[in-house]
């Protein structure tokens, strides 16, 4: 008697994507990834809580800065129960909290309107001049950290020194005034203030965003260009792959180029991952200064004005940017060096 081989059972048409979602949560990036997210949750409540307690701890009244200082005491109250600003912080700040998780920003006590409506408006502002000034300083930072690198004590060497001592002296509010006045008002080749959609013209928003970017790039590739520089000539001086490289008979280009700068890129990353807070910082004056409509002029501006809430989702979105960046400079790591994964999983 024949015996029949064994029914096989049907796999599930996702058991394969199932299989693959296991054996991502099982590898030591997802578990980096899983640990910086848990991290990044508790950063952004202490944030939060520490904004709203500083604003509620500044002289003034939001009541009387929306009436005016010509507004009688029974406005002013009235006003104050309208917007529920006598009611206890903790209820305040629970409430606020409680929406944010549900998806509801609140609504701004000044103009009325929804913050995630403002918040929608602004970020598209902020974020491409963000980009366009990281563009601008690491497009011509890594080019001149390898000349200069390639040659030290050379004439490009000490020409990149002279640039970024001068990038590094000057404000981003003075470079912005001294970059106005010479292309804008002396050469009149690009605008002054205000800024374009690219949907309605790439080349002008482009235009009306390069003054600013410049003056928010400028220093980030200077003080790039110097760091890179400093770790990249430690590379080629004391590592023993550089010298086995050239022993190989490896030209000077290729060995700094495909070897010592990829292992410098880990301090580059660092220092953009950390320098996103500052350059955050910094559009709040730049955005003012150039008349652009993006968060850090609505911050100015909220932060004049008392309002709570514009305040506190606006720093709750630049400190969920400056997390995520944080978070993808550790992904870059462990992409660059497996050792920074394997090592973190074993901790």
């Amino acid at each position: 008697m024949s015996s029949s081989a064994p029914a096989q059972l049907p796999i599930p048409a996702g058991g394969g994507l199932l299989r693959g979602l296991e054996r991502f949560a099982r590898a030591p990036l997802a578990r980096l990834i899983g640990r910086r997210l848990a991290a990044a949750i508790a950063v952004l409540w202490g944030v939060t809580l520490l904004t709203f307690v500083v604003m509620n701890s500044l002289p003034g009244d939001a009541a009387q800065e929306l009436l005016g200082a010509n507004a009688t005491p029974a406005e002013v109250h009235q006003l104050e129960t309208k917007l529920g600003l006598q009611r206890p912080f903790l209820n305040r700040y629970g409430d606020w909290l409680h929406g944010v998780v549900t998806g509801h920003f609140g609504h701004s006590l000044s103009s009325g309107q929804s913050v995630g409506g403002i918040l929608g408006q602004r970020l598209p502002v902020t974020f491409e001049l963000i980009a366009y000034a990281f563009v601008i300083s690491l497009a011509f930072s890594v080019p001149l950290a390898l000349l200069a690198a390639r040659s030290p004590n050379g004439i490009a060497d000490r020409l990149s020194m002279l640039l970024s001592m001068a990038g590094l002296s000057i404000a981003n509010y003075v470079l912005a005034l001294v970059l106005v006045y010479v292309f804008a008002v002396k050469l009149a080749v690009l605008p002054a203030i205000g800024w374009v959609p690219p949907g309605q013209s790439v080349l002008q928003n482009i235009r009306s965003l390069t003054l600013p970017a410049v003056s928010i790039g400028l220093p980030l590739l200077c003080f790039y260009t110097r760091l890179l520089r400093a770790d990249l000539l430690e590379q080629m001086r004391s590592q023993d792959y550089v010298l086995l490289a050239r022993a190989k008979g490896v030209g000077p280009w290729r060995v700094l180029v495909r070897h010592a700068l990829r292992n410098s890129l880990f301090g580059l990353i660092t220092v953009v991952a950390l320098n996103l807070g500052a350059l955050l910082g910094a559009t709040v004056i730049i955005e003012e200064i150039f008349a652009l409509p993006g968060m850090g002029q609505q911050l100015l501006q909220a932060i004049n004005n008392r309002d709570i809430p514009v305040v506190e989702g606006t720093v709750l979105v630049f400190a969920g940017i400056v997390v995520l960046a944080n978070l993808v400079a550790d992904i870059l790591y462990a992409m660059l060096d497996p050792r920074v994964r394997y090592g973190s999983a074993a901790n």
